[in-house]
């Protein structure tokens, strides 16, 4: 009866986290939802017994992923007023809400259409496939962290860099949008010319 109540709480927290991302206007707030949304699905980690997991959601996504969000849309200012009734391109919006129901509908077939069948079907704890013998063992702490860090930087090593270069570019993106925004109010001191 309590997992059921601390499933039901985070997953209300997750979601509202989720729906103040998209309806809040103002950028900070959103970014602060997200957050909130994170920590529900950090409490969901723990509650299925994956506290490297919910370790990670904190501090990795929690943690340094919003912070640079955050740097990123304070450097870019919140303060200037903007008209989003406007579209910038035709039938944007249209195009968004059909992604978004196709995305949805994905979603739901993999939910409902991947069961597992057959002699293997029963417990669905955290397990880790043996190399060589494609037998099913059971994951202590250890063996998830090891298993985790072993496909993080062998088989997706290429989207590991790839994102952390993403990331590097979009900070590097805004500073440049910043300086060119600004670049003519720049008032840049000759060394030892300052007052004092």
């Amino acid at each position: 009866m309590m997992e059921l109540i601390v499933f039901v709480i985070s997953a209300a927290i997750v979601l509202g986290g989720a729906l103040g991302v998209i309806l809040f206007r103002n950028p900070v707030h959103a970014a602060l939802s997200l957050i909130a949304s994170f920590f529900g699905v950090a409490v969901l980690f723990v509650s299925q017994e994956a506290h490297f997991l919910a370790l990670v959601q904190v501090v990795v996504y929690g943690g340094a992923i919003v912070v640079l969000f955050l740097f990123v849309i304070m450097l870019l200012g919140v303060d200037r007023e903007e008209d989003i009734t406007e579209e910038p391109f035709e039938g944007q919006r249209v195009s968004a809400l059909v992604s978004g129901v196709l995305i949805f509908a994905m979603l739901m077939a993999g939910i409902f259409l991947s069961g597992r069948t057959g002699d293997d079907a029963g417990d669905f704890g955290p397990a880790a496939i043996s190399g060589s013998s494609g037998q099913v063992v059971p994951l202590t702490e250890e063996q998830d962290v090891v298993q985790l860090g072993h496909d993080l930087f062998t088989r997706n090593i290429l989207a590991f860099e790839a994102t952390g270069l993403l990331l590097t570019i979009a900070t590097v993106g805004a500073v440049v949008l910043v300086r060119n925004r600004g670049a003519e109010d720049l008032v840049v001191d000759e060394p030892g010319t300052s007052s004092r």
